[in-house]
């Protein structure tokens, strides 16, 4: 199973894997585009096992817009799950990953993509003090979600 509902189902599968390179980066994953393969390249290049925290749609209208997600958790999480680079799927409610973060049984690195500061980084801390680091992944892209809706917005009434 590649998508885990809870943070105990995942653990128990985590577990079975503790003397692995667990990798955990997190995020929206709505309009999937170069920037987020990158990000779920390099992150599976740093360890044996990547887990994907990903918004779920209720996450995502309060910190994007009413508008947002274009796609739904389930529709978001079946397109991760065919992406070879990722081991494990799991959603998560709140704004940040951080309560899950604090409930996954290790991360051994944890993976933030874009222009944050280390001190920015929710979780940062708990990995830390578990052993484990942060790496912040500078995207070679320039896209992002956004750009691409406002270009198909653009398009759009041009036609």
């Amino acid at each position: 199973m590649k998508i885990f509902r809870d943070h105990s189902q995942l653990n128990r599968q985590l577990k079975k894997h503790e003397h692995r390179k667990i990798v955990f980066t997190n995020g929206v994953f709505d309009i999937l585009h170069p920037g987020h393969i990158e990000l779920l390249k390099f992150s599976k290049s740093k360890g044996d096992l990547l887990i994907v925290g990903i918004n779920d749609d209720q996450s995502v209208k309060r910190i994007k817009g009413n508008n947002r997600p274009i796609f739904s958790l389930k529709e978001r999480m079946e397109v991760l799950k065919a992406i070879e680079y990722v081991d494990f799927i799991i959603p998560f409610s709140q704004d940040t990953p951080l309560e899950l973060i604090q409930k996954l049984f290790k991360i051994d690195i944890l993976i933030k993509g874009g222009d944050y500061l280390p001190s920015e980084v929710v979780g940062k801390n708990e990995v830390e003090t578990a052993g484990g680091q942060l790496i912040i992944f500078k995207f070679k892209s320039s896209i992002s979600t956004t750009s691409t809706i406002n270009k198909i917005k653009a398009l759009g009434s041009s036609y």
